[in-house]
Formats: C-alpha cells, sequence, structure tokens
C-alpha cells in the first residue's frame, strides 16, 4: 500500500487529558503497549479511544497515518473520523473490517493472484435460491434470508462444507427447514454459484485477505509497516476470522487497544464471542485493563434499573457495575395492557404527550425485541398523526428516494443564482422527486420517504444556519461529504427499532415494548447461554434510554384472547424499582358457561388466521384483524369506508383525543369490510372492546345504515 504524506498534530497533549475522567484519562494517556479497556454503556468509550489516539499523536508518539481503527458500522467509523479531524488527529485510517479489509484486498490482488479482485455481491439472496434450485429444494424469500444467514455463521467461523456438520452439531445449530448434512450441501453448491458468476460474497472479503496474508509474508509485513498501531471498537463483536485477520494485520507487535463490553455481547447468533474480549489480558502478558464505568448518559433511576436486571447473572458477560453521573430523573414504568393492540395505542398516546411536553419526536425511540412488533405500533403512530421512521433498513444515502433527489439538485445547482433561500430552493428541487411541505396520510414505505425527503430540506436549513451564504453547490458538497462518511442527516420522527438495531445508538426518551416472557427472553432461545444473551438484549435497550424508560407488556395477543402473559422473568428483580406491576396479574379464570371471563369481558372467536381472498396464511396483526393480506384489494364500499372514517374524525375531535383512541384503521376497514348488522355482529370484529361497544355501537350501525349521525362524543381513557 502507498505510504501518505505524515503528519503531525498542533494540539497540546495536557489539554487533551484535562477534558477526560480519571478512567478516560488512564486510556488516554497510554497510547503505546497492549490495552483492554472494559466500557459500560454510556461511559464515553469513543471518547476515551479517540482522545487516546489524538493524545499520542500530540505527544508525538504516534504517527496518525500509522494508526489504523477499526469497528463494526460505517457510522461508528463516520463518527470516530469526525472527532479525530476535531482533536487534530487528521490522517488516521477509521474503518469497519470489512471496508479496510476490501481496501487492501483490491490493492494487493494483482501482485498476489494476478488481474483484478473479484466484484463482492450486494445480496446472498439470488445466489442462495440458484443453490437451492439445483438441489431441488422449494425456498420462499423467508427461508432464502434464514439460509443465508447460516451461511454468513459458517463463514465467519471459518468453516467448510466438510467441516461445517460437526461444527454445527456442537453448536446445536438447526439449520432452517434441513438437517446438518442438507446444509452442508447447500454451502458446497453456494460455492460453486459464486465460482461460476465470478463473484465473491462480504465474508469471503475477510477469508479472501487472511489466505493472501498467511500464504505472502511479504504483502503482510507490508500491511504491518504501514499500520504500527491499532484500535478495536466494540471487541466483544468480534468473530472468528474477524480476530484471525487482527492477528495477522498486528503480528508481533503489541500497540493494540480493544475496547468492548461484556453486558453488550448480543450477537453471539452470528459467531460473534466476548472470548476474545476477555482473554485479552491473558494473550497478552503485561497489557492493561481499564474499566469505565461512570454512566454519562442515563438518569441515576435508568442507570439502577439497568445494574440491577444485569447484575442477576455477575458471570463473565455481566460486564461492569455503572456508576450514574447525571442529576436525578422519571422513575422508569412497567405498564400493562390488555392485548397487543392497546399496547401499540397506549405507547402512541404516551409519546404525543411527550412531544406536546416539548420532547422532540426524533429524540423518542420505541424498540421490540422482533421486527413484527412494529406493524401495530406503525398503525397507532400513523393514527396519531405523529412522525416515524423504521431503523434497520436501507441505508439513507442508498434509498431510491435520496438518490433521486440528489441527482435532481445536482442538475439544479449549475442554474442557481442566489435569488431564492436555500432551503426554500432545496425545498422547490425535491417536490420532483415527490416531495411536500405536509406529510402524507399513509405509512410505511410512503411515510418513510416522505421522511427522508424532508431530512436533506432540513440539512439544506441547517447548513444556512452555519454558514448564511452557503448555496446549491455547497449542499451538494456537504451531501458528498457526509455520503462518503456514512453520515446521513437526522430524521425529525419516532425511531422504531428492533433491540438488535438499537445498539450504539441513545434517545431522551424510550418505550421498550413487549417487555413479556415469550418476547424477552424469546420463546425460541433454548439453554442457559441463550437466556443469558436474551438478558443482555434487555441491557442495551434499558441503558439507550437517557431521561424517559417506558416497559409495557400485553397479557394477550388479541384483543379478546386469554390473558396468558406475564411480564419478562429478567425484571423480576426489579420490584423495588418498578413495583408490584413486575409480578404480574393472576392468570384468568376459564369462561363461565355463559361465556364471560371473571374480568367480565366477553370471550371472541379467534380473529381468521388465513386470508379471505386467497387464502395465504396471515403473519401480522393488522392482516388477522381485518381478515385480508396486504396484496388482496379490499373488499369494502369505499363510501362506507369514507363514512366511518368522517363519524370517527368527528368524535375525536369533540372528545380531544387522537382518531386512533376511538378505533385503528384497521378495526374501521375490518368494519366496513364486514359490514355488521346488529351489536352481537360488530362485538365479534377484534378491536371492538366491550366499553367501546357501549359508547360507539349503535353510532357505527347507524353510519353503516347510511344515517348522518356524530355519535357518543366520549372515548376510552
Amino acid at each position: 500500500m502507498p505510504v501518505e504524506r505524515l503528519t503531525t498534530s498542533t494540539a497540546d497533549p495536557d489539554s487533551l487529558l484535562a477534558a477526560l475522567d480519571p478512567e478516560q484519562r488512564a486510556v488516554a494517556e497510554q497510547p503505546l503497549g497492549p490495552m483492554c479497556v472494559l466500557a459500560g454503556a454510556g461511559t464515553g468509550k469513543t471518547r476515551a479511544i479517540t482522545h487516546r489516539i489524538a493524545y499520542g499523536v500530540a505527544a508525538g508518539m504516534l504517527v496518525p497515518q500509522r494508526v489504523l481503527a477499526v469497528t463494526f458500522t460505517a457510522r461508528a467509523a463516520g463518527e470516530m473520523r469526525t472527532r479525530l479531524r476535531e482533536l487534530g488527529a487528521r490522517g488516521v485510517q477509521a474503518r469497519t473490517f470489512h471496508a479496510a479489509a476490501l481496501r487492501q484486498l483490491h490493492y494487493f490482488w494483482p501482485q498476489a493472484v494476478g488481474g483484478a479482485a473479484p466484484e463482492v455481491a450486494a445480496h446472498k439472496a439470488a445466489l442462495v435460491a440458484e443453490a437451492g434450485g439445483r438441489l431441488q429444494l422449494r425456498l420462499d424469500r423467508a427461508a432464502i434470508r434464514d439460509l443465508a444467514a447460516e451461511l454468513e455463521w459458517s463463514k465467519v467461523g471459518m468453516l467448510t462444507h466438510e467441516t461445517y456438520p460437526e461444527a454445527a452439531r456442537a453448536a446445536r445449530r438447526e439449520p432452517p427447514g434441513m438437517d446438518v448434512t442438507a446444509m452442508a450441501r447447500l454451502i458446497a453448491e453456494y460455492e460453486q454459484v459464486k465460482a461460476e458468476r465470478g463473484v465473491i460474497d462480504f465474508e469471503d472479503v475477510l477469508l479472501l485477505l487472511v489466505g493472501i496474508l498467511r500464504e505472502r509474508g511479504d504483502i503482510a509485513a507490508r500491511i504491518r509497516e504501514q499500520y504500527r498501531h491499532f484500535v478495536v471498537d466494540e471487541y466483544q463483536d468480534v468473530n472468528a476470522v474477524q480476530q484471525r485477520l487482527l492477528d495477522l494485520w498486528v503480528g508481533d507487535r503489541t500497540d493494540v487497544c480493544v475496547v468492548g463490553d461484556p453486558a453488550q455481547t448480543i450477537y453471539s447468533f452470528t459467531g460473534a464471542s466476548p472470548r476474545h474480549l476477555l482473554d485479552f489480558p491473558r494473550r497478552h502478558p503485561g497489557s492493561s485493563t481499564v474499566r469505565l464505568v461512570r454512566n454519562y448518559r442515563s438518569t441515576p433511576q435508568i442507570v439502577g434499573l439497568a445494574n440491577t436486571v444485569i447484575a442477576t447473572r455477575r458471570g463473565a458477560h455481566a460486564g461492569v457495575e455503572l456508576t450514574a453521573v447525571n442529576a436525578a430523573g422519571p422513575q422508569p414504568e412497567l405498564r400493562r395492557y390488555d392485548d397487543d393492540d392497546a399496547e401499540a395505542e397506549g405507547t402512541a398516546a404516551a409519546i404525543g404527550g411527550l412531544i406536546s411536553a416539548g420532547v422532540p419526536p426524533a429524540e423518542i425511540a420505541v424498540l421490540y425485541r422482533t421486527n413484527s412488533q412494529s406493524e401495530a405500533i406503525e398503525a397507532a403512530l400513523a393514527a396519531a398523526d405523529i412522525p416515524y421512521l423504521v431503523r434497520g433498513g436501507e441505508r439513507f444515502f442508498a434509498r431510491q428516494e435520496v438518490r433521486r433527489g440528489v441527482v435532481l439538485l445536482r442538475g439544479a445547482a449549475r442554474s442557481d443564482d442566489g435569488t431564492t433561500p436555500l432551503p426554500r430552493l432545496v425545498g422547490d428541487v425535491l417536490t420532483g422527486a415527490g416531495w411536500t411541505p405536509t406529510p402524507p396520510t399513509g405509512r410505511g414505505a410512503v411515510r418513510e420517504q416522505w421522511e427522508s425527503l424532508t431530512a436533506l430540506v432540513r440539512l439544506a436549513e441547517d447548513l444556512c444556519r452555519v454558514n448564511p451564504q452557503a448555496r446549491l453547490r455547497d449542499y451538494i458538497g456537504e451531501i458528498e461529504e457526509r455520503a462518503a462518511a456514512a453520515h446521513a442527516p437526522r430524521v425529525d420522527g419516532v425511531t422504531l427499532a428492533s433491540l438488535h438495531a438499537a445498539k450504539g445508538l441513545e434517545w431522551d426518551a424510550v418505550f421498550l415494548v413487549g417487555a413479556s416472557d415469550g418476547l424477552l427472553p424469546i420463546s425460541m432461545a433454548r439453554g442457559a447461554a441463550q437466556i443469558e444473551e436474551e438478558r443482555r438484549l434487555l441491557y442495551v435497550g434499558l441503558t439507550r434510554a437517557r431521561r424517559h424508560l417506558t416497559l409495557s407488556w400485553a397479557a394477550a395477543r388479541a384483543a379478546g384472547g386469554r390473558p396468558n402473559r406475564v411480564p419478562s422473568r429478567f425484571l423480576a428483580p426489579a420490584v423495588g424499582i418498578l413495583g408490584e406491576s413486575v409480578r404480574g396479574p393472576e392468570r384468568a379464570a376459564a369462561p363461565s358457561a355463559g361465556g364471560q371471563s371473571r374480568r367480565g369481558r366477553a370471550e371472541r372467536p379467534r380473529v381468521p388466521a388465513r386470508c379471505r381472498g386467497c387464502g395465504a396464511e396471515l403473519s401480522d396483526a393488522a392482516a388477522r384483524k381485518i381478515g385480508r393480506c396486504a396484496d388482496c384489494p379490499p373488499a369494502y364500499d369505499e363510501q362506507t369506508f369514507d363514512r366511518l372514517r368522517a363519524w370517527r374524525l368527528e368524535v375525536s375531535r369533540r372528545a380531544k383525543v387522537p382518531a386512533f383512541v376511538v378505533f385503528t384503521d384497521a378495526t374501521l376497514v375490518a368494519i366496513a369490510e364486514r359490514e355488521p348488522a346488529d351489536l352481537a355482529d360488530l362485538a365479534r370484529i377484534s378491536g371492538v372492546s366491550g366499553t367501546k361497544l357501549a359508547k360507539h355501537g349503535e353510532a357505527v350501525l347507524a353510519v353503516l345504515r347510511g344515517e348522518a349521525v356524530v355519535g357518543a362524543v366520549q372515548a376510552d381513557g
């Protein structure tokens, strides 16, 4: 690799250390030699390691171009580069494992193998599908996704199709829809498909570079000459092939600093292992170990709850016990709801209250264990007209609407005469990509696209605040820099994310839904190791919150269903913090002969599990509620549905409550499609509780008959 021009820092070393607490300072003032940093959640680990590098550069102990800092996400790498530049340590390479490996692979491939390096396939799905087809396997999209994950697990463990079966049995892996022998055949066929197409996958990038460095000592020596000091963030997430690559990068040097938290080990299903972090002192004799324990993110109440949850199993993965630094805040809550829809509606109402109190939507998150839980939350937020975005999808600058908007903005930059204010000009241009000043009424992808384009408009506003003279060319330059650093603008909406996707993020307010056994821990978790990883996943969710933390659980899946859920077992030690609600209600008695439970709630037939139109299995709550999948056309009369919606809006306005409090969209669709003839028929529709039936039943039937009626204005509390 070409040696870059060496630079020095003008920063004052002592001033860099003065900005740190005692533990962070202990990390920063030892920039040479092996070091293990056990950094608890919210303890400023990025601050500590960036100051360590910057101090070493400022003190003349490190040459910035000789330092390689690796982490696991492009966002984290971009943040690290930004901080290092601000600290005067320009020239330090901060990359993900894959980005660093791909750069080296492209550079050394002609020398090691000859010709250009093979193209990296963007996705595995097509390759897996073709391999399965050759083996005469019938695979749907879900199966292909799960098999791709199993392939990744085998590759990061450096397994072949010959060694996979034994390793899979030892790890108690259960490949989706097949045994380990069949999976081994699929692995072999998948490799053949790639070879024929002349492509590699992302795991191959690491594996191929490891192979080159093993075989070519001269190439390994050139990399070690280029990079003499290494920093590895989120070290608890390192897998076997990443550890092997790191060992080859480092060679016989000792200047390596690793940072991680065993209590945040939540990716072992992908092959990650905290053993590399925990065994670091043994593998590096004479290394220093520093524990960062001061939590600067959360209130003492949230820190206390997190410590209580994780301290139950103070084993190898427990991490450090956090010490709160911030002022006291509200007590965390645990709320119980009757069913999933009620939980979603209650969460949306609570979010609306926080927003009314001045908390920005972008500082609020709803976290859940599985992505399927987001549907009900999305419906409730959309009904309440609360903006939101779902995290974990396509990267911001890779989204189709963003790419199209940037193309239009580039074209407009040539004719920008400076007469139109930049934010307004950006908004005018983006109308060609579908942007409007007001949000759309729809939810899901439509709303996400609008939020993405709105983020581009807000980015222009932010740029003008910093540089009032900025024009469209300056704005395009800002976008290009952010895209290169994977630094997306913040979208002003409530974040919906799985607990896994929330790792590394934080918000002022967090709503953690589905805190019941079966979801936390997930029902598929088997054995003590998997159960304890679920505990750590809950710990990660708790420590995302700065000030407001609300946990919730639903006693039943659907309205009228048997309330057979109980709060998460992980919350049992927190009775003193969350109150008796942790214990949950006694299981409901069996219904009496009259069809009433002891709670006085009518038992209803189960919601249909298959679509009335095509017969397909219904996989989400809203589809089951209306008895129809999203792909089948609605069966209701549009005028009837419009009358119901207008009636609901009028009722909500008079009662001064969000429309979804009267009836959710899914319930309204179900009513319009089934057109119940009487109160008994209406009561059979999921989402029509006994209370709502009493308040709105007669009015709904009148609307269905075509009568002009407002109905009761009192809404559910």
